[in-house]
């Protein structure tokens, strides 16, 4: 489900960035060219403070996923995702990322907290991380510009506790998901035994 990204990643993530569907829901539109992915992405991969992985599925790479603004003292990350294959949008693919990745917040990372953000046009997005027990903490006004207009985000976080809380029911929903899909247990270990922390 989620492997480490590679330096063999950096133009698959770029033509990712740039779809449209993809673009619309991040901070910018803009076309990326390789020069500036190229900066993008070798500072990504030198931050120590971050953590990136290609979301897989049946053996393609479908999505990415990373956590950024990782602070081991105060146990604290944000996190992104998103999935780069249309087809898999709605299929409970996302889910499966989204579990692996707090899986990994709150176990390996021993994470006390996780934030994200999202445009509050992304209703699909932010409904799903309210399963996993995300909570609203606030509107960040104007967060991004789309198309010329000033475009709010919402701020959302789930603590390890709400977390611990929840985990049973969504490990629940996430095994029926991969039964449907017929891909690797994320919730038994079978899925690299959570093994890829670098």
């Amino acid at each position: 489900m989620l492997r480490d990204v590679l330096i063999a990643d950096r133009e698959i993530i770029r033509r990712w960035r740039n779809q449209p569907e993809i673009a619309a829901q991040m901070y910018s539109d803009h076309l990326i060219g390789q020069e500036e992915h190229a900066r993008w992405f070798a500072a990504a991969m030198h931050d120590p403070h971050r953590r990136q992985w290609i979301i897989a599925h049946r053996g393609d790479d479908v999505g990415f996923a990373c956590l950024t603004e990782l602070d081991a003292a105060a146990g604290t990350a944000a996190w992104a995702f998103y999935l780069a294959a249309p087809r898999l949008r709605g299929s409970g693919v996302g889910a499966l990322a989204e579990f692996a990745v707090v899986e990994r917040a709150f176990g390996p990372f021993a994470l006390r907290r996780l934030s994200c953000e999202v445009l509050v046009d992304n209703q699909a997005v932010l409904h799903g991380h309210e399963a996993f027990g995300f909570t609203r903490t606030g509107v960040l006004s104007a967060r991004a510009v789309k198309r010329g207009a000033a475009v709010d985000a919402v701020a959302l976080e789930l603590a390890r506790e709400e977390w611990q809380r929840r985990r049973p029911a969504m490990a629940g929903r996430i095994e029926r998901i991969e039964r449907r899909l017929g891909v690797p247990g994320i919730v038994t270990g079978d899925e690299s035994r959570l093994a890829a922390v670098s």
